[in-house]
């Protein structure tokens, strides 16, 4: 995870064999194979079901949300919480008085940005590649806020400036772990690179877990190796299982934290005994790990399933909107445009009129309304509508996809 209270000490080469981190793959003969290709198979199957059930109109702005809520479940795994209300203000560039609740926010964006980038097809090699790995790292640190960029040595107190994209060139200890030297790092990532990035896609999903834990092992930059890691197989699963980025496993495992963390420290032990595989780390440690990482991943699908169900959000919607006009704060028949905008993919300007059955006058103060509150979005004054999920309103649109937000 972020190592901001890791020991770090000049690098000091130990020749460390790239045997080390084995296994890296649970194999097609392991006594846990099973299990596990169930559970890949289940998620591919569900992961495309639910894509497939959302109609066009729905999908941009779904991965918009899911964006906000990725980047807060993940920072939240490292003890940083920004609500998605304030992460959103911020991509508004709307920031808090409060020096570090503005840095987090910060922070919170540049997350965003990298992902954005990710879903939008910005990758040129898979996500397990060297070059990609270092590339996200470069992309979420060069945008931090300073104050984020400098890690302390517990004990030295010496302070150590993060450069984005670059490896580490200092040996660290993080809890009971001591990833491998600095000079070993790049050695490991050639590994690492030479087993994720070259397998087929049923493969790939079961590796998935695996390539997470492995490359937190390895450690390779002085912090962010958790995000970058999340991140890894965020890119990892949108490719695989061409998710449309509508779902993420950063919920599930920020809601289950402490044991994500235990899984991840018990697949540092070494192997126990003749039936615990055959590399140097436990093998059954490591199935165990895989196991709960697409178990999450097939609940947060399934998740956001309920969630989007039709007529469920529809009603949801659509009281949210009658309460609103009941209380003039949004015009009459607004709600026939969100109705319209829930069933098409865009919806243009010129039929707004015809819609909600006024005159243009009319027909523009109600869009007006509806984009001030966030719930339509639209490129300029003559672009088509779009329906918008906004952070502000999850609680209604999208219960339980974060908390509220209490202050």
């Amino acid at each position: 995870m972020t190592n901001k209270n890791a020991d770090t000490k000049a690098a000091n080469y130990r020749g460390e064999a790239i045997s080390a981190m084995e296994p890296l793959l649970i194999g097609v003969g392991s006594r846990h194979r099973a299990t596990l290709t169930d559970l890949a198979v289940e998620l591919a199957v569900r992961s495309t079901g639910f894509r497939r059930s959302l109609p066009d109109s729905l999908l941009s702005s779904l991965a918009t949300l899911v964006r906000v809520m990725n980047c807060y479940y993940s920072n939240l795994i490292e003890g940083h919480d920004t609500h998605p209300i304030d992460i959103e203000r911020a991509l508004k560039d709307d920031y808090s008085q409060d020096d570090k609740k503005r840095d987090l926010q910060l922070e919170a964006k540049a997350h965003i940005a990298v992902q954005h980038w990710l879903d939008t097809g910005g990758l040129k090699a898979p996500a397990t590649t060297t070059q990609t790995i270092v590339e996200i790292h470069r992309r979420f640190c060069e945008q931090l806020p300073e104050e984020l960029l400098w890690v302390e040595d517990p004990q030295t107190k010496e302070k150590i400036r993060v450069i984005p994209g670059e490896l580490r060139q200092r040996d660290v200890q993080v809890g009971r772990h001591i990833p491998v030297s600095a000079s070993a790092v790049p050695r490991f990532l050639k590994r690492y690179e030479e087993v994720y990035a070259k397998l087929g896609k049923s493969e790939t999903i079961i590796a998935t877990a695996a390539a997470h834990h492995r490359l937190v092992w390895i450690h390779p930059f002085l912090d962010g190796n958790g995000r970058v890691a999340r991140l890894v197989s965020h890119a990892t699963l949108l490719d695989t299982l061409d998710t449309g980025a509508v779902w993420s496993i950063a919920r599930g495992l920020a809601r289950n934290v402490n044991e994500y963390k235990s899984h991840l420290a018990a697949c540092d032990e070494m192997r126990r005994n003749a039936l615990d595989g055959r590399g140097n780390l436990s093998e059954e440690n490591l199935a165990a790990f895989t196991a709960f990482f697409l178990t999450t991943c097939i609940d947060q699908v399934k998740f956001m399933e309920r969630l989007m169900q039709p007529d469920q959000l529809r009603a949801r919607i659509l009281t949210w909107a009658d309460e609103e006009m009941r209380l003039n704060r949004l015009p009459p028949k607004a709600n026939n445009i969100l109705e319209a905008l829930l069933y098409r993919d865009e919806l243009p300007r010129g039929e707004v009129a015809t819609i909600v059955g006024t005159g243009e006058r009319q027909a523009r103060r109600i869009v007006s309304a509806l984009i001030g509150h966030g719930v339509v979005t639209s490129e300029s004054t003559r672009t088509p509508l779009h329906l918008a999920f906004p952070a502000k309103l999850a609680s209604r649109w999208m219960p339980g996809l974060f908390p509220e937000k209490t202050d």
